[in-house]
């Protein structure tokens, strides 16, 4: 537990020199949910039935980016075989690195609501249970998302190799999220959200178990 500790401090502290960087991403989802709108005009009732996908598939494309660089402080210089050379388990650094991943994507994604709001017209009473969503959604984008940004990252194409890898891994996680988050929106009046909320923590189960069990074979490799 120290391990992960010490090593989602030292991420977020990274994360915090280059602040910049998350608001880059930030920008990028904002901008996506502006090209979005346009897509689908000026017809509100249209907009808002489809806010909680572009919401995520926002969030997605903007997750690439961070994912995509979250090991570059450890490729360079040969920091990542430093830090295996500690007497910290392999383990212990992907769960640190995994949630300080959680923590900059639900970031951005707390970020991207009320653009969601004032363009798509799509506010919710039920702000607790959205940001719930958000955070097991971005929960389930970072588990395998930092597993293959490790794998990755020593490719010169890895901005471009990672989507490849992730996007068909996570179908299931856009679709729970964005069912879980359009329910939230449009209303519930069938009682589905607990039954895509439930998708939402079993895929992540079985992803931070396999992320754990993975990573030191992948960073060792």
């Amino acid at each position: 537990m120290t391990g992960v500790l010490v090593t989602l401090r030292k991420d977020l502290l990274l994360q915090w020199r280059q602040r910049s960087q998350v608001v880059a991403v930030l920008a990028f989802g904002s901008t996506s949910l502006l090209l979005f709108s346009f897509a689908v005009g000026p017809d509100a009732s249209a907009l808002r039935q489809h806010a909680a996908g572009f919401l995520w598939l926002a969030l997605l494309l903007s997750s690439t980016l961070s994912l995509a660089d979250s090991f570059q402080a450890e490729t360079e210089h040969r920091a990542l075989e430093g830090l295996l050379l500690l007497p910290v388990s392999p383990v212990a650094l992907y769960y640190g690195k995994a949630l300080a991943n959680t923590a900059q994507l639900a970031l951005v994604g707390v970020g991207l609501v009320p653009f969601t709001v004032a363009l798509y017209d799509a506010g919710t009473s039920r702000v607790p249970a959205l940001l719930g969503v958000i955070v097991l959604g971005t929960a389930a984008l970072s588990a395998p998302g930092t597993l293959y940004g490790a794998l990755t990252a020593q490719v010169r194409a890895r901005a471009a190799l990672l989507p490849l890898l992730l996007f068909p891994l996570v179908v299931p996680v856009l679709l729970g999220a964005v069912k879980a988050t359009s329910l939230l929106i449009l209303g519930d009046p069938m009682g589905q959200l607990q039954g895509w909320v439930l998708l939402l923590v079993c895929f992540n189960l079985i992803h931070w178990a396999l992320g754990g069990l993975l990573f030191a074979r992948v960073v060792e490799e």
